[in-house]
């Protein structure tokens, strides 16, 4: 099953892989502790050895010229304040095509420290019902993976409240930077 990319992230910078993907077509995959670039990084690895198809919601800071070549290529679309464009509304179509896609996003936003995250992609899924992928990185014991899914999701703080709960003993790469959501 190993791609080059899982050998990479296994063999080379020692990563284990944890848990198994969901067999949905469709979904809402959150990463988190997104904390340094290189989670992105990993991030992508992982997404290549399992062979899901993607697209990475990334902020569109990073699409300058020349960047944004590199952005398009490694499957990023950006998103939050591009003109004429409502993220919420436009993965909510993406979703609605016929085939296999799954949306992943850091709900931080930015590697910044964050109290409170962005829960565009709680709206998302509750209106296309589509399943909650909770995927993390966790430094301390150099793990990628499933967390956990949320396939009810009628209630934002009972959500949020599992979300927190997966992500509460997990180690960022800059731990002082990574905070669970606090509005709940």
């Amino acid at each position: 099953m190993k791609t080059i990319s899982g050998y990479i992230l296994t063999n080379i910078l020692g990563w284990k892989i944890i848990g198994e993907f969901p067999d949905v077509k469709k979904s809402i995959v959150l990463f988190a502790p997104h904390t340094s670039y290189f989670d992105a990084l990993y991030v992508k690895l992982y997404l290549i050895e399992i062979g899901i198809t993607h697209i990475i919601l990334t902020k569109k800071e990073l699409f300058f010229f020349p960047m944004n070549i590199v952005m398009e290529l490694y499957g990023s679309i950006p998103v939050r304040g591009v003109k004429d464009k409502n993220a919420i509304y436009c993965v909510g179509h993406m979703l609605e095509e016929p085939q296999d896609l799954h949306i992943i996003l850091s709900p931080e936003g930015t590697i910044k420290k964050v109290n409170i995250w962005n829960k565009g992609f709680y709206y998302v899924a509750n209106k296309k019902k589509v399943p909650i992928v909770v995927m993390y990185l966790d430094y301390k014991k150099k793990e990628i993976g499933i967390k956990g899914v949320i396939n009810q999701h009628e209630e934002i703080r009972t959500v949020m409240h599992q979300i927190n709960t997966m992500y509460k003993d997990v180690t960022a790469k800059h731990p002082e930077k990574f905070s669970i959501d606090l509005n709940i």
